[in-house]
């Protein structure tokens, strides 16, 4: 228990360190960023530690699953349920053209924050999925298009429900977490077991 709880005083040490930067975010996203952040921060913190000092920890499936179920819905709550009343008008938000969005955020002429929360929380929020997707020794056809198709799905809908943009980059982002996830696995079964 004293090893788990360091991670979690490191855990709040990053969090305290970053609110200049969850402020604006909780702000332009939902308050729920904060735990979400937290909650990621503290896994891969905990989970370097585990692999430095060689350990193993074990969850049952239902565990994992409900905190999968946890996080997944914390997300679609920072997808689609923003403060204010965010307005994204559906003519104005289609980028179909790929990597315009990136450069633009790569340029210097976005937002720092922005450009950091959309490109780095594109990627590693979808990170925990790939590594849920190959964890069971899937086909490669559908970790490719089973990515793919969920994430088209959130795009279309949020530009139908006006809650976001729909935006080719963000589809390549979430994919390339996916991607990372895939690649992630092998680390993360040396130090998770599954039990049933």
């Amino acid at each position: 228990m004293k090893k788990h709880a360091i991670s979690i005083i490191f855990s709040v040490i990053i969090l305290l360190l970053m609110i200049p930067i969850y402020q604006p975010l909780a702000t332009y996203l939902h308050p729920l960023v904060i735990p979400v952040v937290f909650f990621c921060v503290y896994v891969v913190i905990f989970c370097i530690a585990l692999f430095y000092r060689k350990e193993t920890v074990t969850f049952s499936v239902k565990t994992l699953s409900t905190g999968l179920g946890i996080y997944t819905l914390s997300l679609l709550v920072l997808l689609f349920f923003r403060p204010n009343e965010q307005d994204y008008g559906a003519a104005h938000n289609v980028n179909l053209v790929p990597f315009s969005t990136i450069s633009l955020f790569l340029s210097g002429n976005a937002d720092p924050l922005v450009a950091f929360y959309n490109i780095a929380a594109n990627i590693v929020l979808f990170i925990p999925f790939g590594i849920a997707l190959k964890w069971k020794k899937r086909n490669w056809f559908l970790l490719l298009i089973a990515p793919v198709l969920v994430i088209s799905l959130i795009e279309l809908t949020q530009h139908l429900t006006n809650r976001g943009s729909l935006d080719i980059d963000d589809l390549l982002l979430n994919t390339l977490g996916f991607l990372i996830g895939y690649l992630l696995t092998p680390v993360f079964k040396r130090i998770i077991k599954i039990s049933s």
